[in-house]
């Protein structure tokens, strides 16, 4: 057995997804200073009797836009390292991904039996449009999926350059 974390297409992986990370905390971190900076500005023109419309709206529309960008990015950076240790103690699982709706997929892996088996069913952890849009065109396509937890699941595949995060969700009940 090959922990998932020894592939060579993992490390880059998981760095594309923690790039997209820092960026999110890094580009919110830099609104909350623009925002406080702004504001500063905003309450040296009105001191000097000058006012610019809106300014004080933008300011808190900055600071606050940008603290949620922050923590978005903080969460990214935690789900990154804690996916990063997961994958480090089991392997990468090829099977076939089926979409199922807009975020719900189901991987069934390759050692199974189709007929047999339940396929392992998943929600994607992403509500990015273009991430959710690049797992979609995976419909029918070989992927690497991992279970890193009690329910959580990462896959990739040749050609989506990053990881993706994926909830195991129970099967849907019939006649309710």
């Amino acid at each position: 057995m090959h922990a998932a974390a020894d592939d060579p297409s993992t490390a880059p992986a998981l760095e594309a997804y923690q790039a997209s990370g820092i960026r999110w905390a890094a580009g919110g971190a830099m609104a909350v200073v623009l925002g406080v900076l702004l504001g500063a500005a905003g309450v040296a023109l009105a001191a000097d009797g000058r006012r610019l419309p809106g300014i004080g709206l933008l300011a808190v529309t900055l600071v606050l836009a940008g603290a949620a960008a922050a923590v978005v990015g903080a969460g990214a950076l935690l789900r990154a390292a804690r996916w990063r240790r997961g994958l480090r103690t089991t392997p990468w699982q090829v099977g076939w991904l089926r979409i199922a709706g807009p975020a719900v997929i189901a991987f069934q892996p390759l050692d199974s039996d189709e007929f047999v088996d339940e396929p392992v069913r998943l929600r994607l952890l992403s509500t990015a449009v273009w991430r959710t849009r690049a797992v979609q065109q995976l419909d029918g396509a070989a992927v690497r999926a991992a279970p890193v937890g009690d329910s959580e699941w990462v896959l990739t595949a040749d050609g989506l350059d990053t990881v993706v995060g994926a909830r195991r969700v129970g099967r849907p009940r019939s006649g309710s």
